[in-house]
Formats: C-alpha cells, sequence, structure tokens
C-alpha cells in the first residue's frame, strides 16, 4: 500500500508523542478506526475534525487542510495482498464469503451492505488461550431496485 507524504509525518508524529488510535478517538469525538482511516487517506474529515488531529499530534494547524481533501479510495493494489493481517481479509471473504451473502440475501433480500453508510469496530477480547481481535461491520442494506 503506498503511503502518502502526510501519511508518513501523520504517523511518525503520532509514534514520537506515543499517541495512539484510541487517543485520537478521544481528541476528536469519532470512532479510532474512522480515525485512523483520515490518517491513511482513506476518509475525509471536516475542517474542525482534521484540526484536532494535527493538533493533538503537535503538527502545524496549516496540515489539516490536506486531510479535508475527499482522497483516492481503495488503495490496494490489484494483486492478492501479501500483509498477513490483511491477506486473512481475503482469505476470510475466500471461504466464507459466500456463505455470508447467501445468509445476507435470506435475511434481506437481494441486495448489497454500504461501504458508505457503513461503520467497523475493533476491539480486544481477552482470552485464556489466546486474546481475540473482534471486528464489527455495519453498514446499511442497500436493495436492488427493479425497472
Amino acid at each position: 500500500m503506498p503511503i502518502s507524504e502526510i501519511t508518513t509525518k501523520l504517523l511518525a508524529a503520532k509514534k514520537e508523542k506515543g499517541i495512539t488510535f484510541e487517543d485520537l478517538e478521544k481528541a476528536v469525538g469519532l470512532d479510532e478506526t474512522w480515525v485512523a482511516s483520515v490518517i491513511y487517506r482513506q476518509a475525509s474529515a471536516s475542517i474542525e475534525e482534521a484540526t484536532k488531529i494535527v493538533t493533538t499530534l503537535g503538527l502545524p494547524e496549516s496540515m489539516a487542510e490536506e486531510l479535508t481533501i475527499p482522497p483516492l479510495k481503495g488503495s490496494l493494489e490489484p494483486q492478492i495482498p501479501t500483509d498477513p493481517l490483511i491477506y486473512r481479509f481475503y482469505e476470510i471473504m475466500q471461504v466464507y464469503g459466500m456463505p455470508i451473502k447467501a445468509v445476507v440475501h435470506e435475511k434481506f433480500g437481494d441486495g448489497i451492505m454500504s461501504a458508505i453508510d457503513f461503520s467497523v469496530e475493533v476491539d480486544k477480547i481477552p482470552d485464556p488461550k489466546g486474546d481475540r481481535v473482534q471486528i464489527t461491520m455495519c453498514g446499511k442494506f442497500l436493495p436492488y431496485k427493479k425497472w
């Protein structure tokens, strides 16, 4: 995944200050995954949200405006991703994509889950056998129209 220049600067400041995405969530008032998507230039922020991000990171307010520009979304290359964590999502869809699609269609009818009217939450679930990653995706159902 190509990293933009501003993303590199934001991540460097985040690391230097020891700030987590959860800290940024508290500062901005929006979910940590959404804030991360702004930093990785997959979402755009309002000027107020962007200003909170850059000032929390100790960066000049002049950097905020760039975070308000609608980004080019979908930055993964067209081949199968090689990053192990991202690959697992690809693998999950290879194994469970059709079953999930079948269950969604059975419950809702013919349509899709919106990736625009959408939220995702990442939680850490303690487990004696090894901590678990819980990812909750919530998207509006959009039925295909008939004409």
